[in-house]
């Protein structure tokens, strides 16, 4: 009895490590979810009466998607342990993601020049936003167990091909999605270096997706039209055609200043930016809440990347940290890319702001990785730190003396 009653007072009290980043975390979410809700329904009410539906109508969709989001973080962070995804779980998850995006390539809704979309019934989902979170899980249990000996490298390096690099080229030929490539690598790429990968290797990776990045932008037309963002002024309309949005987000910056027009005040979201609730809600929060609310933002998804990393950091195992730290990069790294594409540093990318731009599939995928990475921190604050030592212990076998 007094056994349990002490594990029972030790799970109850998260060590220092955990406990702070873990509430940095939930109250970073917080904010962006809350500023969100608000800019959706600033940003969206003049769309929405011009299309004869409730102003409010976003907003009460973006709704419906946080509840949605806000279960699906709960369950992954307090009913399923992270170690599941270390087992045959992730093979089931990868599975599911792969059948989306067969259907998606087969039968998915097209829009903007892209097939992303999957109608099931009444329900609308990119499956793209969900394959990156399996296609990462993926790459932390290969690596995994390529540490541990499990895995061979000839063995871990067919996996790799066939589960990571074969969907994920699918996903890049079927759907044309730059974008969420460069997501998936940057998810992969955390996952080498928390696994300790030599640096060699990992630069030798870096310079291959650099290589691939580039030729599918000087080879493909619909692309290398987005680099009218360097000028967009210049894209033969005099600025009313490939440049137009990006114009429009320019403006919307240079309106807001270092303190902003006003909450609720955006000029822009009459009809002028294109995605002003979705991609481009960026720039509202430029307009209407200045330099000073646009750097608020930044300064919130960075303590999501602080908190995340100590996470992995204090993680049990090298899965643990993987999982979490990967996840955290990934994340983070989607917020900057949407950022760069408003702010006129990248060509658009047409990915969304995590916790803020409307949409159900993006804000529930972004909610599903913080529940994994928060279920990494619930291990720890379970364990003290004799614990934690041992279970990091490793044996090591002497090398047989050659005769």
């Amino acid at each position: 009895m007094a056994s349990e009653q002490k594990k029972r007072e030790r799970a109850a009290a998260a060590p220092a490590d955990v406990s702070g980043p873990r509430i940095v975390m939930l109250l970073s979410v917080l904010a962006l979810t809350l500023l969100g809700l608000v800019m959706i329904y600033s940003a969206s009410s003049i769309s929405a009466i011009s299309e004869e539906i409730s102003s409010a109508s976003y907003l009460i969709d973006q709704l419906k998607f946080v509840a949605v989001g806000v279960v699906a973080a709960g369950v992954l962070w307090k009913l399923i342990p992270y170690r599941v995804w270390a087992g045959p779980a992730v093979w089931v998850i990868w599975g599911i993601s792969i059948v989306l995006l067969l259907l998606t390539a087969i039968m998915g809704l097209a829009a903007n020049g892209a097939q992303r979309w999957l109608l099931l019934g009444p329900i609308s989902l990119q499956p793209s936003e969900f394959v990156k979170i399996a296609l990462v899980l993926v790459a932390a249990r290969l690596f995994s167990e390529l540490r541990s000996g499990t895995l061979d490298m000839r063995g871990f390096i067919v996996q790799v091909i066939i589960f990571i690099i074969i969907p994920t080229g699918f996903l890049f030929t079927t759907q044309s999605d730059l974008g969420t490539t460069a997501i998936i690598a940057l998810g992969v790429l955390g996952v080498m270096w928390l696994g300790e990968v030599p640096l060699r290797t990992i630069l030798a990776v870096i310079g291959a997706m650099i290589l691939f990045a580039l030729a599918a932008t000087v080879f493909s037309s619909y692309r290398s039209d987005r680099f009218l963002y360097l000028n967009p002024w210049n894209d033969g309309e005099g600025g009313m055609g490939n440049g137009y949005q990006i114009i429009h987000s320019y403006y919307a910056f240079s309106e807001g200043g270092l303190f902003g027009s006003g909450l609720g005040n955006s000029r822009e979201k009459y009809l002028y930016l294109p995605e002003s609730e979705t991609d481009f809600i960026f720039a509202i929060i430029g307009e209407e809440l200045g330099f000073v609310g646009a750097m608020a933002v930044i300064l919130v998804f960075l303590a999501i990347l602080w908190a995340g990393m100590r996470i992995a950091r204090a993680a049990t195992d090298d899965f643990g940290a993987m999982v979490a730290g990967s996840l955290t990069i990934m994340l983070v790294f989607q917020a900057f890319l949407n950022i760069g594409c408003v702010i006129g540093v990248f060509p658009t990318t047409g990915k969304p702001l995590p916790f803020i731009s409307s949409g159900g599939s993006s804000l529930i995928a972004s909610y599903m990785m913080v529940g994994i990475i928060l279920a990494v921190s619930e291990d720890v604050s379970g364990r003290d730190v004799y614990e934690r030592r041992r279970d990091n212990l490793e044996i090591v076998r002497p090398a047989k003396k050659a005769r």
